[in-house]
């Protein structure tokens, strides 16, 4: 039976695996979209599960049996020893975009996180494995060139850029509990991906030939993430938890494709082509390390609260200056160091009412605010936003149904930026059931 219910769950998660990787290879498909994805590796998603993103991103800290949290690897071990554990969600973005006077709007779909947990044979040890995306490039605009010097000669000109692509994180953990109150663990991860900018620029002329330019990334990497949670009972029924994580920096490798090409109207010819492999170009391209903490306030098992900061020094990376990554153009893109605040709440009426269901259910809501990884003309881009979710019982043990729901803005309309302002939804699904228990009679 335990080996029939674990060929199930497998078959379940590769299928939503396979699904989210091959949006990927749709002509057309986004997985996410954004102006700002066209710097760097794209638009950096948030991590998480529905759980942690009901509640504003936070994790560091988290301690919650119920539901799986990779965000902090020591958390793994909050987990009942018998207990084999899956997430699994999904998520829909909606954006919408304004520059001065003009507007536009999109959507996407993409598939969240997929967890599995189960316990070791070491007492108060856990290992976990997982999939999440890491990084979205969708972006597409034109505009039509209006100097009179160049379109008397050439006739009307067009120049038109669009991006596509992304990344993914594969991603294992460890973990153990000592002296019933500090936990630590080990995190390892390899990310991989491909992403496709392409710009053309055409005329209406037949006598002048269009140019196709662009650049096609192939990227991998690998990096680890520690992690530890302490916590200290405070009176009846109430913890105090601290957490930390670490994640080491991420130097790429893979190749980077540079192309311009000439297309006329009977023939084509390559102007340039170059294929340059990351890691032996000078100063190369890496993701950042990163530091976070959280301290969060348990009150027995009604409600929670909790308060993150996370810090992330891009100014290295190498993103502004390596080709296929920086931006240049009307408007120039530099890094910056990132900082994250993030804050949450939980409250869950009475868990074990059995007249009201909606008593049952755990209720929660969140901030955050991020001063984001890069400028644009020398203004950092900053994002805010709240988060509202609930989480449903469904059946027995701890298998529920969460809900998330994100509002925010990033960047403002001064300076001629182009101002988001998007709403988000998140479905999770935790599944929990016993499967390592003794069997004590026949």
């Amino acid at each position: 039976m335990l080996k029939g219910r674990l060929c199930k769950i497998l078959a379940v998660s590769l299928a939503m695996t396979l699904a989210g990787l091959s949006l990927h290879a749709q002509d057309g498909a986004y997985t996410g979209f954004t102006p700002y994805s066209i710097f760097g590796v794209g638009d950096i998603f948030t991590q998480g599960s529905a759980y942690n993103k009901s509640m504003g991103g936070v994790g560091i800290a988290t301690r919650n049996r119920r539901y799986i949290n990779y965000l902090n690897p020591a958390s793994i071990t909050a987990r009942d020893s018998l207990a084999f554990m899956a997430d699994m969600s999904v998520s829909q973005d909606n954006r919408y975009f304004r520059q001065g006077d003009m507007t536009s709007a999109n959507n996407t779909f993409n598939v969240n996180s997929i967890t599995i947990s189960v316990p070791l044979f070491y007492p108060s040890s856990a290992l976990l494995v997982g999939i999440a995306p890491y990084s979205s490039t969708g972006y597409r605009y034109s505009y039509i060139l209006e100097d009179p010097q160049v379109i008397g000669n050439t006739g009307n000109a067009v120049y038109y850029s669009a991006g596509n692509g992304g990344t993914y994180q594969v991603f294992a953990s460890a973990a153990v509990t000592l002296w019933k109150r500090l936990s630590l663990g080990v995190e390892g991860r390899v990310l991989f991906g491909n992403i496709d900018k392409e710009n053309v620029f055409s005329f209406t002329k037949s006598a002048y030939s269009n140019i196709n330019s662009g650049h096609s990334l192939v990227l991998r990497g690998n990096s680890a993430k520690l992690g530890l949670q302490y916590e200290q009972p405070v009176g009846k029924g109430n913890t105090i938890g601290v957490g930390a994580t670490y994640s080491t920096s991420t130097k790429l490798r893979g190749t980077v494709e540079d192309y311009r090409i000439s297309v006329g109207s009977s023939q084509s010819d390559t102007l340039r082509f170059s294929r340059d492999t990351l890691g032996k170009t000078t100063g190369g391209v890496n993701i950042p390390s990163e530091v976070g903490v959280g301290i969060s306030f348990n009150h027995s098992d009604n409600w929670r609260a909790e308060i993150n900061y996370s810090r992330s020094d891009w100014t290295r990376s190498g993103m502004d200056v390596a080709k296929g990554f920086a931006v240049k153009g009307s408007s120039y893109f530099d890094t910056r160091v990132s900082q994250t605040y993030r804050a949450g709440f939980e409250i869950v009426p009475n868990r074990n009412d059995i007249r009201y269901y909606y008593k049952r259910c755990a209720y929660r809501v969140g901030a955050y605010y991020e001063d984001s990884r890069f400028a644009v003309d020398g203004n950092q881009i900053k994002d805010m936003g709240l988060t509202f979710g609930a989480s449903l019982p469904v059946f027995r043990y701890y298998n529920s149904l969460t809900f998330a729901v994100g509002l925010g803005q990033r960047a403002s309309t001064a300076g001629n930026m182009i101002r988001e302002r998007y709403v988000n939804f998140t479905v999770g699904f935790s599944f929990h059931d016993m499967w390592f228990r003794k069997i004590t009679y026949q």
